[in-house]
């Protein structure tokens, strides 16, 4: 795992369980790793302070889909999200 991983892990796993903060911290490293190799913890966190939200998911899910409006090159965040893409999301491995 990365430091970034490992930094989010336990910062997340103080508001919400272990497990869910694991999943939530890799999929910020996946981000991170495809579109902003800059990207720290730390600007993560003072991200997520200002999610408008209670809700450990409703506020991951905004910081990612805030993450992504900052980067011109992320036109959508849903498989960065707790759920990924839903039940309701195109499945990207269809083509045809």
């Amino acid at each position: 795992m990365s430091d970034l991983t490992d930094e989010l892990a336990e910062a997340f796993g103080e508001e919400t369980d272990a497990a869910l903060a694991q999943t939530a911290a890799e999929n910020v490293q996946a981000f991170a790793e495809q579109y902003d190799e800059d990207l720290t913890a730390a600007a993560v966190l003072d991200r997520f302070e200002d999610a408008p939200y209670a809700d450990f998911r409703r506020a991951f899910d905004w910081l990612v889909g805030d993450l992504a409006a900052g980067n011109e090159d992320c036109t959508d965040s849903r498989e960065f999200r707790i759920e990924g893409f839903g039940p309701f999301g195109a499945d990207p491995t269809i083509t045809g």
